[in-house]
């Protein structure tokens, strides 16, 4: 009865929301104008979009960041789970207690929480990516995405937090209760893109939206600049890419932080942007929601494991955590499916031993070792190409 009351739940939700994509049944007033100004390489005076082009047909099996996409992702889950791997229904958390600071000189630490929420302690300096607490990501409390993974630190047990990283306006990401609760308790600065100001002061919460490539001072020798990704931003559908999305390069003695919020590949040289401000001490990547098609390795608005492991690459960064899974389902992979897959990307890269970007333990802190010059991968294109091959990574559910 309580799996049916669930299925049911998930058909009448979806049913909703492929109502409400219909071009002939959105009404004007669901749209929203969350910034305006003039005309840039990614910006055309309405809508943003990515300057390394915008994917205009989904590749097979798309995903939702394309409107083919988005009417195969949304008719697949109407019509039943199909071929997704298997999730648990709750696993077990052992939430963390972290320090109320960490300011040793050349120390940081970093507990992932979940999903792509990271707490990074360096400089005596308290740093938030993308933080979520709720049970749903979702614009519904009864429906939706729902938490497999309690938060690995208890909202309680959270230090005073001192800067607040928001990468776009995704309901997975942009979690406007935990950013009131945050900014009650804490008065964090909020960084952010281009018009997810606007949403978040829907929260009653201020926060300095920024361009790609600009830079706020937030204290002396800390910076946060915003960096290009490739993506897409909505919140109901017709107001799609109304607001910026990003990553970000947090500028910090000993190495940078670098957080690349939710991205596809795109035209791959955004890490390479990121890269130019300085040596990458740690990257937080994300490896999960790339299936939603047998075999698929990626979408258009996702990296998998595959390409991760070349962005950690090209961020030249000394040691990686990869974020964006294990926590909320959002698409067709087992729940375990890319930390393993990540795994055998590196091992195929060369990293023998303890990988320097991995998947670490929801709740558990990380000592971040000091930056070192990353070692080349061993293998070449073609044996990389034969390895992944023979361990039939596509394969992997």
């Amino acid at each position: 009865m309580r799996r049916a009351t669930r299925t049911l739940g998930r058909a009448v939700f979806w049913l909703v929301v492929a109502l409400c994509l219909s071009p002939t049944l959105v009404p004007p007033f669901l749209d929203r104008i969350y910034y305006e100004g003039p005309r840039t390489g990614h910006y055309d005076g309405e809508r943003f979009f990515n300057p390394d082009g915008d994917d205009t047909s989904a590749p097979p099996g798309g995903g939702p960041s394309t409107s083919s996409g988005r009417r195969g992702f949304l008719l697949s889950r109407l019509l039943g789970p199909g071929e997704r791997g298997p999730w648990p229904e709750r696993v077990a958390v052992t939430p963390g207690r972290p320090p109320a600071r960490v300011a040793e000189p050349g120390r940081m630490v970093a507990t992932w929480v979940g999903h792509a929420t990271v707490l990074v302690q360096a400089n005596g300096l308290n740093i938030l990516t993308d933080p979520i607490w709720s049970a749903r990501a979702s614009p519904f409390g009864f429906v939706g995405p729902r938490r497999v993974a309690a938060p690995g630190v208890r909202f309680e047990d959270l230090p005073r937090i001192d800067l607040v990283l928001v990468s776009h306006n995704h309901y997975d990401h942009m979690d406007l209760p935990t950013l009131r609760r945050l900014w009650e308790r804490d008065r964090p600065l909020v960084v952010t893109s281009l018009g997810n100001d606007a949403v978040i002061r829907q929260a009653g919460v201020p926060a300095r939206a920024l361009d790609w490539g600009a830079r706020v001072p937030v204290r002396p020798g800390v910076a946060v600049t915003v960096n290009r990704n490739h993506h897409w931003g909505s919140r109901w559908f017709a107001d799609r890419n109304r607001a910026l999305w990003s990553s970000f390069v947090v500028s910090l003695p000993g190495g940078n932080l670098f957080f690349a919020g939710d991205t596809g590949f795109g035209d791959g040289r955004w890490p390479a942007e990121a890269a130019a401000l300085g040596p990458v001490r740690l990257a937080l990547i994300p490896i999960g929601a790339f299936r939603f098609a047998p075999g698929q390795l990626h979408t258009s608005s996702h990296i998998g494991p595959l390409q991760a492991a070349e962005v950690f690459k090209r961020l030249g960064a000394g040691r990686g955590i990869a974020i964006h899974h294990g926590t909320f389902r959002l698409s067709d992979e087992a729940y375990d499916t890319p930390p393993r897959m990540l795994r055998a990307v590196m091992g195929c890269r060369g990293y023998s031993g303890p990988q320097p970007f991995g998947a670490v333990t929801i709740g558990r802190p990380v000592a971040v070792p000091a930056y070192t010059a990353p070692q080349p991968a061993t293998r070449d294109p073609a044996a990389l190409a034969r390895c992944l091959q023979d361990l039939a990574i596509a394969d992997l559910r």
